[in-house]
C-alpha cells in the first residue's frame, strides 16, 4: 500500500480523500529539517504547502519518494531540479486558489486607491481626518500586469470589469489570448511607463528575482501605485522605501516579502504601506480546493500512474503510463541533445515516430523533446508551456508518424532540429523495449547510451583524432568510460561520442578544440 506524508497544515479532506482512496496517511506537520529527513525514507508521496522545505538534502534521504504535491501553485520551496535527478515528479494545483488571489489583489488595489486601512485606523482613533485620506477612482486608470497566466487574467477581468486600462507583459501572452481578455500585450519597459497601478504574478527564479528595483522604478509614471501578492523577494524592498519615500511610488501593497514570516521589515511603518501576512489563498473556498487536488493528484500518481499539473514531466493517463514510461527516458535524452548541438536561432523543429512509437499517444513524448530542447536555453520552459514557448518563439513544430518500422527497429523516434539554414537530426531506439540508445546522428550512424558527461566531437575522418583526445583526457586525469565512433561511408566526415567521468575544464576543452582532426567540439550532460 503505497503511503503518503502531509507534512504542512491542509484541510482535512486531503488525508480523508487519500484514506478513501486506500492510501496510507501520515500527518504530520511542524517537523525540523532534521526530523523530516529521519521520516522522509518511509514514504512515497509527500503532500506540502509552503512551510516544508525540500531541499536536495531532503530528497537524498527521500529512498522512496516517487511523487510530491504543492497544495497550491508557487513550488519555490521545492527543490525541482534535484527532485527531477532523482526521479521525482513535482505536482502543483495550480487553480485551486487562483480566484482568491486574484481577488486578494484586487482588495489591496482599492485599499491604496482609497487608504481604507489608514483610514481605518484613524477613525478607530477617535480622529476625523477626512481631507488626509484624498483617494484616486480606479475607473479610466491604466493598469499594468506583470504576468498574466490563471491569476494574472482573473485580475484582468476583474479590472475591465470595473472599466479600468489593462496592459499586460508575459512572454507566453499570445494576441489571440489578449483580444479575448481585453488587455494591451506590452513590452515591460512600455508598462512602467503608462501603468497608473502594477500587480505582479509572475514566479520566483533567476530571471524575476529583484525584478522590481530602482532602475524599474526609474522607468514607471511619478505617483504609480504597486500590488504585490505573487512571491516575496521580486520587489527589492529597499529600493521600494526610496521609491515610496520620494514620492515616485505613491502607495504599495504586500501581500509577501523576502523574508517570511515578515516580523521585522526595512518597509514597515511607512504610512505609504499596506500589508498583509501571506494572505492570498487564505480563503475557506481555497483551502478546501487545494487539499482535495493535491490528494486526487497523489492518490491517481501513485495507484495508477497517471500524471496532473506536473512541473517536470508530461501528463501521462493511468493507462498510458507503463508504456509510455522508456520513451518519455528516450525523448528527453533526444530533446537534451538536440538543444545542445544546436543553439539558437531555431526555426523548426520536425518529430518523425516510426514503428511501435507511432502507436503511442505522443502528446506527452513531443512535449517532453520540446521541454529538454528548448530547456537548454531558457530555464522557464516546462512540460505545461513547452508547445506555446515555441510558437512565441516563432518556431515550427511539425509531427509525422508511420507504423512502418525505421531501419528494420521496431521502434523510433527521429528528431530534425533547423537553424540558421542547417539541420541537425537526431534519432534513437529502445533496446529490449526499455534502454535509450541513439542510433544516428546528422546522418551519420552511431550508436550509444547518454549519460554523465560526454563529448560530442564532429572530425576529418583521419587518422590521430582518438589518440590525441585520449592522451589529452589522460593528462588531465579524466577517465573514459565509453568512446562511440561513427562516419559516413566515404570516410570523408566522422563524428564521436565521449563518455567521460567528469566535467572537462576550460583550458583542457581549449587544448581539444585546438586538435587539427577536430571541425566541432561540444560539451553534453545528461
Amino acid at each position: 500500500m503505497p503511503k503518503v506524508l502531509i507534512s504542512d497544515k491542509m484541510d482535512d479532506l486531503a488525508r480523508a480523500t487519500f484514506e478513501k482512496r486506500g492510501i496510507e496517511v501520515d500527518v504530520i506537520t511542524g517537523l525540523s529539517p532534521e526530523e523530516l529527513k529521519e521520516k522522509i525514507a518511509d514514504y512515497d508521496g509527500l503532500a506540502v504547502r509552503s512551510s516544508t522545505k525540500v531541499t536536495p538534502e531532503i530528497l537524498t534521504a527521500a529512498k522512496n519518494l516517487k511523487v510530491i504535491g504543492r497544495a497550491g501553485i508557487g513550488v519555490d520551496n521545492i527543490d525541482v531540479p534535484s527532485a527531477t535527478a532523482r526521479g521525482v515528479i513535482v505536482m502543483n494545483t495550480p487553480f485551486g486558489n487562483s480566484i482568491t488571489t486574484a481577488e486578494h489583489a484586487i482588495s489591496l488595489m482599492f485599499s491604496l486607491a482609497r487608504h481604507i486601512p489608514q483610514a481605518n485606523a484613524s477613525t478607530q482613533a477617535g480622529k476625523w481626518e477626512k481631507s488626509k485620506f484624498m483617494g484616486v477612482e480606479l475607473y479610466g486608470k491604466t493598469l499594468g500586469l506583470i504576468g498574466c497566466g490563471n491569476i494574472g487574467a482573473i485580475v484582468a477581468n476583474r479590472a475591465v470589469g470595473l472599466q479600468m486600462r489593462v496592459c499586460a507583459f508575459d512572454p507566453f501572452l499570445t494576441e489571440e489570448r489578449a483580444k479575448e481578455l481585453g488587455v494591451e500585450s506590452v513590452t515591460l519597459d512600455e508598462l512602467y511607463a503608462q501603468a497608473d497601478f502594477i500587480t505582479i504574478h509572475v514566479p520566483k527564479n533567476e530571471k524575476t528575482l529583484g525584478m522590481i528595483n530602482v532602475q524599474a522604478f526609474s522607468k514607471m509614471k511619478d505617483g504609480v501605485r504597486i500590488i504585490n501578492c505573487a512571491r516575496g523577494g521580486l520587489i527589492v524592498e529597499a529600493d521600494l522605501k526610496q521609491a515610496l519615500n520620494s514620492g515616485k511610488v505613491a502607495g504599495a501593497a504586500l501581500d509577501v516579502f523576502e523574508v517570511e514570516p515578515a516580523t521585522e521589515n526595512v518597509l514597515f511603518g511607512h504610512e505609504s504601506l499596506i500589508c498583509t501576512p501571506h494572505l492570498g489563498a487564505s480563503t475557506q473556498e481555497a483551502q478546501v480546493n487545494v487539499a482535495l487536488q493535491v490528494a486526487e493528484q497523489l492518490s491517481d500518481y501513485l495507484l495508477s500512474g497517471a500524471i496532473t499539473n506536473a512541473l517536470n514531466t508530461a501528463s501521462i493517463s493511468a493507462e498510458e503510463a507503463p508504456k509510455l514510461k522508456p520513451y518519455l527516458k528516450l525523448c528527453e535524452q533526444l530533446g537534451s541533445f538536440s538543444g545542445q548541438i544546436t543553439g539558437s536561432g531555431i526555426s523548426k523543429i520536425e518529430i518523425a515516430y516510426a514503428g511501435k512509437a507511432a502507436k503511442l499517444n505522443t502528446r506527452p513524448l513531443t512535449a517532453t523533446i520540446l521541454a529538454k530542447l528548448l530547456g537548454v536555453m531558457s530555464e522557464s520552459v516546462n512540460m505545461v508551456n513547452a508547445f506555446e514557448m515555441a510558437k512565441l518563439k516563432g518556431i515550427t513544430i511539425s509531427e509525422t508518424k508511420t507504423e512502418e518500422a525505421h531501419d528494420n527497429l521496431a521502434t523510433a523516434i527521429c528528431v530534425t532540429v533547423t537553424s540558421e539554414n542547417r539541420a541537425r537530426t537526431i534519432t534513437g531506439t529502445l533496446y529490449g523495449a526499455q534502454q535509450p540508445r541513439i542510433i544516428e546522428i546528422e546522418g551519420v550512424p552511431v550508436e550509444a547510451a547518454l549519460s554523465g558527461h560526454m563529448l560530442f566531437i564532429r572530425n576529418k575522418d583521419r587518422p590521430g583524432m582518438i589518440g590525441g583526445v585520449g592522451t589529452l583526457l589522460a593528462e588531465d586525469k579524466i577517465n573514459i568510460s565509453d568512446f562511440r565512433l561513427g562516419r559516413t561511408p566515404k570516410g570523408d566526415a566522422a563524428i564521436a561520442l565521449v563518455s567521460i567521468d567528469s566535467d572537462v575544464p576550460a583550458a583542457l576543452f581549449e587544448k581539444l578544440t585546438a586538435l587539427p582532426q577536430i571541425d566541432d567540439l561540444v560539451k553534453l550532460y545528461f
